[in-house]
């Protein structure tokens, strides 16, 4: 039998709507009114602004380790508003703006990085899994969220956070797997942010795209420009919608970059030059929304002026309320961890209590 090529349907397309001027194609504009218009802006300044001061607060030792989300604002603010109150947001950890958007207090982000379990609870009804740092660990629970959905004809959709370190994990193949199998409501989000750690993209995978593993799975990817807010925004509506009619999962692969350290525990001079990083830096989210924003007149430097006094004070009034509220014991991580304390473990607990108390350290550090 002579070999004949196999018939398969690929469909991964590319979609960018704002250039880095603030020029926007007329007819893919997703045409968001003033007022969510304004609300983008906001939310992506609030998720800089907040990133800016925890960096900050971890160099100070106010909180721990921070990831930071510098540059990725536009691919999770902007993909976050497109989704309905009733709708399932399941993080990775640089989604500040997303919990934001969804009545999270700022100072319980605060609290998560600052090593409070507090952190880790959702406020009552809340549709968001906390932070997930783990890589792609998050993904198979996106997938049971969805399954569950379509088992109960819930008419709603989940988006899962991910980013192109994640595709490398087996988590995030056998969540894709199961959910072109079912068809299942969700979504999968990539925030391809070039560099998983110190390993760049080019060695994360050999595809052309990340989108293009939709393909292996049965449903469709597209790869968006996601330092474009609009893109990104219109991109995600359009999954929304096939996902809520029965049309099963998308993969969107948001392609942007991380202008900050991977981490705090992170120096990225080791590993990539300034070259690069200034390169992406005239593409910022931020500046480049704002210049569309003024030339649509739903912003001037006074309003402009105005936002980011008051984006300031938010949060500024967060990490004030996230600080009076740390009088805790340390020895609390002794105290509740066994019913019964075994004797080496309550050995330890006395060596750290006198420590504690040669040092003058007592709750609130």
């Amino acid at each position: 039998m002579p070999r004949k090529p196999i018939k398969i349907k690929p469909k991964v397309e590319y979609l960018g709507i704002l250039d880095g001027n603030g020029k926007f194609d007329e007819e893919l504009d997703p045409k968001l009114d003033a007022d969510k218009s304004l609300a983008l802006y906001r939310l992506m300044l609030t998720a800089r602004r907040l990133d800016e001061r925890c960096i900050n607060l971890q160099r100070q030792g106010r909180i721990g380790t921070y990831g930071p989300c510098r540059g990725q604002e536009a691919a999770h603010c902007a993909s976050t508003i497109a989704l309905e109150k009733e709708d399932w947001i399941v993080p990775a950890f640089r989604e500040p703006g997303s919990f934001f958007h969804r009545g999270w207090p700022l100072e319980r982000i605060l609290q998560f990085w600052g090593g409070y379990e507090e952190g880790c609870c959702p406020p009552e009804g809340a549709r968001e899994l906390p932070i997930a740092v783990p890589i792609a660990s998050q993904c198979p629970h996106a997938m049971g969220i969805a399954w569950a959905m379509k088992i109960r004809g819930d008419k709603h959709a989940v988006i899962c956070y991910c980013g192109d370190g994640g595709t490398s994990e087996g988590d995030f193949h056998e969540s894709m797997n199961f959910a072109g199998v079912y068809k299942l409501p969700v979504i999968f989000f990539i925030e391809n942010n070039q560099w998983a750690i110190s390993i760049p993209r080019d060695q994360q995978t050999a595809s052309e795209t990340i989108a293009q593993k939709a393909l292996a799975y049965g449903f469709d990817g597209i790869q968006v420009d996601g330092n474009d807010a609009l893109a990104v925004y219109a991109a995600t509506k359009e999954a929304l919608v096939k996902a809520k009619k029965g049309g099963g999962p998308t993969l969107i692969e948001a392609v942007t970059y991380r202008l900050s350290v991977h981490t705090t525990a992170d120096d990225p001079t080791k590993y990539r030059t300034n070259d690069e990083v200034e390169k992406w830096e005239k593409l910022d989210p931020i500046p480049r929304y704002l210049k569309y924003l003024v030339k649509r007149k739903v912003l001037n430097p006074k309003l402009i002026d105005e936002i980011e006094a008051d984006v300031q004070a938010q949060v500024a009034a967060a990490v004030e309320r996230y600080e009076a509220g740390r009088d805790v014991d340390p020895l609390d991580c002794f105290n509740f961890m066994y019913a019964q304390m075994p004797p080496e473990l309550e050995k330890q607990r006395d060596e750290f209590a006198a420590c504690l108390q040669r040092e003058g350290v007592g709750k609130g550090h």
